[in-house]
């Protein structure tokens, strides 16, 4: 049997505050319901069908009567509410403490080390927005050549640069010098190259990001699935998130829509193992920028899709949707919010219409892909019986 597992992660689509919410800010934070409020009302009629609606109340996404396939929803073990540690936990490694934050920008130690590295002296060293500091910094960081550096309340070392002014060959070279220096107490979840384009008034990011994460600190679930021989595929920034760790293909995309199309080229091209897809726009372009409305667009524009990738799901295959985090779009602040994330899983084996309650780690996921895939466990979470007893 030629089993795979089709893994999409609809980057900070969060369902709700989990219980610790409150430690870090993010009391009320609920990304679907809130932004189902502030635009009246969600049209995601797949979604819906898929159960999505009956796992919480969402304007505009109806419980449906007999949902087509299994739904619920996950809480995070580890602790932070950042995209890297979401996406460990879910490929089996959870960690035991955050990765380090910089609220009030990086000591000098850090940045005495990067600036002396790279020759040049840089710009910022703070806490922002990356749209907002290219606006505030931009036009200096043109007369100076100096690379603008900030950070989020996530565990990030962002380095943006206009792509005039430091050609991107250059920038990714500054990034992974900071990666070698950002190590043990430093040891942030990902340096990140923001590039970006036009004049002053009128910049705007461009798709050249690229980001280089921490190596995980463990075996994950692709290392079981490459060591049985069998693909794992990496769409959008999947690889970057994982270091690249075991994975046998991978592309990177511009766009949500870009990532739903090389998903289904994989289904095509990949006979069995793991599909993993990363749909980014949700959180970099709506989340972080608190717009329910292009939020809101962009949860109904991959609704729309999602009957191709139904389409093409072979007897043997499984579809697993879910997040990584939150990133309210309606909260005053424009970080990640501390949620639960929802689970769906269907596939022409799934049996139909059963709840799975809530999951104590994203670990279960993981689990779930392996048992799915009939190979050995990790031992860091319970994969869903459900999906277990549907594949005898």
């Amino acid at each position: 049997m030629k089993k795979r597992v089709i893994l999409i992660v609809l980057d900070s689509v969060g369902i709700g505050e989990l219980p610790d919410a409150d430690r870090y800010g993010d009391r009320g934070s609920h990304t679907l319901a809130n932004i189902a409020r502030a635009v009246g009302g969600l049209r995601l009629p797949n979604l819906a069908k898929l159960g999505l609606g009956n796992i919480d109340v969402i304007a505009g996404v109806s419980p449906a009567e007999r949902p087509d396939g299994l739904f619920g929803k996950m809480a995070e073990r580890a602790p932070g509410k950042d995209t890297t540690t979401g996406h460990w936990e879910l490929a089996g490694v959870i960690l035991d403490k955050p990765f380090p934050v910089y609220p009030d920008g990086f000591p000098p130690e850090v940045m005495e080390t990067f600036e002396k590295a790279i020759g040049r002296s840089t710009l910022g060293n703070v806490a922002a927005s990356g749209t907002e500091i290219i606006e505030r910094l931009g036009e200096e960081h043109m007369a100076t050549g100096a690379p603008i550096v900030y950070t989020s309340a996530d565990s990030v070392f962002q380095i943006a640069a206009h792509e005039e002014v430091i050609p991107l060959e250059e920038l990714y070279r500054y990034c992974q010098i900071a990666r070698d220096i950002l190590r043990g107490d430093h040891a942030v979840g990902r340096v990140i190259a923001r590039p970006f384009v036009g004049v002053p008034t009128a910049f705007r990011r461009t798709t050249n990001r690229h980001d280089y994460s921490l190596k995980p600190p463990g075996r994950l679930v692709f290392d079981v699935i490459a060591e049985a021989g069998r693909e794992v595929a990496a769409v959008g920034k999947i690889y970057d998130i994982y270091a690249g760790q075991a994975i046998s293909r991978h592309v990177s995309t511009r766009s949500n829509m870009e990532g739903v199309d090389r998903t289904l080229d994989y289904m095509r091209e990949v006979a069995q193992g793991l599909i993993m897809t990363n749909l980014v726009d949700f959180d970099m372009l709506y989340g972080h920028r608190n717009d329910p409305e292009g939020y809101a667009r962009a949860l109904e524009e991959f609704d729309g899709r999602l009957p191709e990738i139904l389409a093409a799901l072979q007897p043997e295959d499984l579809l697993l949707v879910t997040a990584d985090h939150g990133c309210d779009p309606t909260t005053p602040s424009t970080d990640h919010s501390r949620e639960y994330v929802p689970v769906l899983v269907t596939g022409q084996q799934i049996p139909s219409g059963i709840p799975l309650g809530i999951r104590s780690t994203f670990a279960d996921l993981g689990e779930t892909v392996l048992d799915w895939l009939e190979l050995p466990t990790l031992g860091v979470g319970q994969a869903i019986a459900e999906v277990r007893h549907a594949g005898l």
